[in-house]
């Protein structure tokens, strides 16, 4: 039986953690790679989640945040140095541009992102808008079709025809 490499899909989704986890197990494929830069996904909390990456040598103007629809888009471009490497001996530390694309789960925001010593944080929160919240419905008495209001459930009486004295109005009128 052949076996399928979901790594690329794994390593650029936040929010799919049981998705991953079930298509893991049943696959027994492992989700790490390789890749520039290193980066984490961890959960921090209940809805919350955390994307840290390493870009040592970027600073805040040459790194760029986006979101556009369902994708978290990370770039960095580093700034053009003089020619001559700036006297460096050995330079391992890589400042070469990149691109990361991440996808978002279904209302999934991204909160504040912050650098410090090196490391890039990208705060992502599942927001589920109310509107697609779950609500509960409250049971009334039984009516007659029709006869239940269009604010919340309320419950209207019939209205009964306007009283002219003796003068009686009726739909079947016999001859």
């Amino acid at each position: 039986m052949d076996r399928f490499d979901f790594s690329p899909l794994f390593r650029s989704t936040i929010g799919f953690d049981r998705l991953t986890r079930l298509v893991d197990a049943a696959t027994g494929v492992d989700s790490a790679s390789l890749a520039h830069p290193p980066y984490n996904i961890e959960k921090t909390g209940e809805d919350a989640y955390r994307l840290t990456m390493a870009v040592a040598g970027f600073s805040p103007a040459e790194l760029d945040i986006t979101v556009q629809e369902n994708t978290l888009l990370v770039t960095g471009k580093a700034q053009k140095e003089d020619e001559n490497g700036g006297g460096y001996l050995h330079r391992g530390i890589a400042r070469r541009a990149f691109e990361r694309r991440f996808s978002l789960a279904d209302h999934m925001k991204v909160g504040g992102a912050s650098l410090d010593n090196g490391l890039l944080y990208v705060d992502v929160v599942h927001e589920v808008p109310e509107a697609a919240k779950p609500r509960t419905i409250k049971i009334g008495t039984t009516v007659e079709p029709g006869l239940i209001g269009p604010s919340k459930g309320s419950v209207r009486t019939p209205k009964r025809p306007p009283n002219f004295g003796d003068v009686s109005f009726s739909r079947f009128s016999g001859a």
